[in-house]
């Protein structure tokens, strides 16, 4: 199909893609909720395993990887390809912003109110910024425009979400209400991607410049699948392993430590 320059493109979704974005987003919020369980040890410092794989379930799983496969789903009808270095800021930048938001929400293990806004208050912006940064990092032959409107209204719910899920995250107990609170949590992350998507309109221009490195192609969707697959096999065995394995594995790597500067004396 040929399109002249200022026509107005017309996306459509793939429903399949919209509905594993919903499901990558619950399960990522599933493992977020579990690692936050054991995010502060009982002296009230922090387990760096347990804050990383909460900032990666959340920020990289639960919001990034739901954001990435829900624009594979919006469909434009000119190729679209990705600028690989923005889409790898957004990944960072949503991994980082989740994490701190997390500890500002738990300072020294107990659950703050005022950490709480601010841990809200910072992961919504944080949200909103990966958001509307992965779509600018779309490489097609067009301009997008965004609806101001649309754009505020996807600020609130991204606020919303971001206080809700940081809430959950310290008040959630019992397996089953984490179930309940996951769920809701992917709805709401949904929720302010689409509405954010809503926002944008697309309008054909004569050429644009490619990126300097594109992610694009058609295994790109298999693949994104795949590493996220394997992420969420890692963060259910980092959570679910024995404390006593991880203490075992601690030591046998102590004892390589010692036997190894005991070969160099």
């Amino acid at each position: 199909m040929n399109f002249n320059v200022g026509d107005v493109l017309s996306p459509r979704y793939d429903m399949l893609l919209v509905v594993l974005s919903y499901i990558i987003s619950v399960l990522g919020s599933y493992a977020a909720l579990a690692h936050t369980k054991r995010l502060y040890r009982p002296d009230g410092t922090i387990n760096r395993s347990m804050a990383a794989g909460a900032a990666v379930a959340l920020g990289g799983v639960g919001i990034w990887s739901m954001h990435f496969v829900g624009m594979m789903g919006y469909r434009l009808p000119l190729r679209v390809v990705y600028d690989g270095f923005w889409t790898l800021i957004s990944l960072i930048a949503a991994i980082v912003i989740a994490g701190i938001a997390l500890l500002l929400a738990g300072s020294g293990g107990q659950f703050s109110k005022r950490g709480w806004l601010l841990g809200s208050v910072l992961a919504g912006v944080g949200v909103c910024v990966m958001h509307y940064m992965g779509m600018y990092a779309m490489n097609l032959r067009a301009d997008m425009t965004l609806d101001p409107l649309l754009v505020l209204v996807s600020f609130v719910i991204a606020f919303t979400a971001s206080a809700a899920a940081l809430w959950l995250a310290f008040h959630v107990r019992k397996t089953w209400h984490r179930v309940l609170a996951s769920l809701t949590m992917g709805l709401a992350v949904c929720a302010m991607h689409y509405t954010g998507m809503q926002a944008a309109e697309f309008v054909c221009v004569a050429s644009k410049s490619p990126p300097i490195l594109s992610i694009g192609g058609h295994y790109l969707s298999q693949l994104v699948f795949l590493v996220v697959g394997l992420v969420l096999v890692y963060l259910l065995w980092n959570v679910l392993a024995p404390p006593e394995s991880t203490a075992s594995g601690n030591r046998s790597l102590g004892r390589m430590n010692d036997a190894s500067h005991a070969l160099q004396k």
